[in-house]
């Protein structure tokens, strides 16, 4: 047990107090373009990640994860076959050359046709100075994710949605890159603040509750929460009236819309 309690401290005490993220910029509330901003564009690539910033939102949401042969690349499904006619299978069975002979844009609109698959660093390239990003870690190396967010500057102001085991490792080699961790209820709010320190958790909307937005706020961690159901705006409602702190929406620029009109009308 006094073994169990060490190793608990030791792997704590490797988590700094986190960076304050930038002020939202659109009406107090994050706003956050799951996969960028596809509405009419496909999905996970340079083109929605740049609708994204046009739209000015606060990240962009992207899925990184290893191809055949080391790469990375931001796909959301293990696989290729919703993305493309002309190839089927994981990602991890390609390697990079080969996804990016693969036409993802034509599903969508014919003028998206030369739209591919984009790299991490394409995408960085993009977003650097511009936009936050919402790392949901799929299969790709920390370490390896980590250094490149700081090579852009961006491992302050981004914010990662990933394992335990990978948070831990996250804190040796980023420091300043914020983990966003994952709670089943209001229980696990202390434990969590405790062990990793973070800027921000992101439950599912079913775990939350007003005292859930209430304990986490007073444990110093902000809230970000995904929409849910085919009503979304009466999900944007519900979230804002519990006081949450940021949405991660396939439809930003609605939201940002929303918010702007709330606001007009004193938040109501």
């Amino acid at each position: 047990m006094r073994m169990i309690t060490a190793i608990l401290l030791v792997a704590s005490s490797a988590y700094a107090a986190p960076h304050a993220l930038p002020a939202p910029k659109q009406g107090g509330l994050y706003v956050i373009a799951h996969r960028g901003a596809h509405e009419g564009i496909p999905e996970n690539t340079v083109a929605a990640y740049k609708k994204g910033i046009e739209l000015n939102c606060d990240f962009v949401e992207v899925d990184f994860r290893e191809t055949k042969d080391k790469a990375i690349v931001s796909v959301h499904n293990d696989d290729i076959n919703a993305y493309t006619k002309d190839a089927k299978g994981p990602v991890k069975n390609f390697t990079l050359a080969e996804l990016k002979a693969l036409d993802i844009g034509s599903r969508v609109e014919p003028q998206w046709k030369d739209e591919r698959i984009p790299t991490m660093e394409e995408i960085l390239n993009a977003c650097e100075g511009k936009i936050g990003l919402y790392v949901d870690l799929k299969k790709a190396p920390v370490p390896v994710v980590a250094k490149a967010l700081q090579d852009h500057g961006l491992a302050a102001i981004s914010v990662w949605y990933a394992d335990p085991d990978e948070y831990r490792t996250l804190a040796s080699v980023c420091p300043e890159c914020q983990p966003m961790p994952d709670t089943t209820g209001v229980q696990d709010l202390e434990k969590v603040k405790k062990e990793f320190e973070p800027a921000a958790v992101s439950p599912s909307f079913s775990a939350i509750s007003k005292e859930y937005v209430e304990k986490c706020h007073a444990l110093g961690m902000k809230l970000f929460i995904d929409e849910e159901g085919k009503d979304y705006r009466a999900c944007w409602n519900q979230m804002l009236a519990w006081g949450v702190d940021g949405i991660q929406t396939d439809h930003p620029a609605e939201l940002i819309e929303f918010l702007k009109a709330r606001a007009a009308t004193g938040g109501k």
